[in-house]
């Protein structure tokens, strides 16, 4: 069980463990709006080569114990600041991720602050209304990892 849950900036050692985490069948399945092969190595480090040089994202790592878990970032995207998170299978369901988000919310005083998630990614959903995220509506969008369009929700801290 992960006992302290902390942040910090992106290191490019880190990109080979983020890789590994977002080609995880399971996890990809769940996310649902990911990257159109995750197993594109080209592709993701053109990707994170991209949002790391953007001066409107913050992109961090989530350290569970002193070790890389997942990652957390919040981005412009038409003009709305929005979050979002990814975390190591091998830790879900230990208050992780919840941990993590709290910890942005720090840092990012941004409001509102949106969100999106799978609407049927009912743990997601939980960790974002914990902390305080009101959804707001539905959008169809196309899932690549489900290879079809699927409902989102959006959702708002105000």
């Amino acid at each position: 069980m992960i006992s302290e849950v902390a942040l910090r900036g992106v290191e490019d050692a880190d990109l080979d463990i983020l890789f590994e985490f977002m080609r995880d069948p399971e996890a990809v399945r769940m996310a649902a709006f990911t990257a159109e092969d995750p197993d594109d190595r080209e592709a993701f480090d053109a990707h994170w080569r991209k949002i790391r040089g953007n001066p409107e994202t913050l992109n961090q790592v989530i350290l569970g114990d002193g070790v890389v878990v997942g990652s957390i970032a919040s981005f412009v995207m038409e003009g709305d600041t929005e979050i979002t998170y990814w975390v190591d299978r091998a830790v879900w369901g230990q208050g992780v991720a919840g941990r993590a988000v709290a910890l942005l919310l720090g840092q990012v005083t941004v409001r509102p602050l949106h969100a999106r998630v799978a609407s049927d990614n009912a743990a997601s959903m939980r960790v974002l209304t914990r902390a305080g995220f009101k959804p707001v509506g539905t959008d169809i969008g196309y899932a690549a990892a489900r290879k079809s369009e699927i409902e989102e929700t959006i959702l708002i801290l105000s």
